[in-house]
């Protein structure tokens, strides 16, 4: 049996303006959608991931920013820190380390998130 995670929460305060900078960062808006008054739901996918994340009204009682250690997985870690940069998204400086390549980021709401390249191997 396979155990797959395909959704995380991210709490936010404003819906829309969480949307606008995930699309504006890449992530594809799958859905939007007002469930009733107090239930909005909101998925978004980065490019080619099985799992997404979600954010709206009614959606959970975290804190908006209260999100660490989400982490994305890229092939390239200096390509993702330049379209972040070029999406005007604060991104730390690409840092090397013996586990990968890391640079990071986070959301209007500080919400906060790592992108990691692989170290080489063989």
């Amino acid at each position: 049996m396979d155990w797959k995670i395909e959704l995380i929460s991210i709490p936010v305060t404003d819906v829309d303006r969480a949307k606008d900078f995930y699309t504006s960062i890449g992530f594809v808006a799958d859905h939007d959608h007002r469930v009733h008054e107090s239930l909005r739901f909101v998925q978004l996918t980065p490019p080619g991931s099985g799992c997404s994340i979600c954010l709206g009204e009614g959606i959970t009682d975290a804190a908006p920013g209260s999100v660490q250690g989400v982490q994305i997985v890229v092939s390239s870690a200096d390509e993702a820190y330049r379209e972040l940069v070029a999406a005007g998204v604060e991104a730390t400086p690409v840092e090397e380390l013996p586990w990968g390549r890391f640079t990071y980021f986070a959301d209007p709401d500080g919400n906060k998130w790592a992108i990691q390249e692989f170290p080489r191997r063989g």
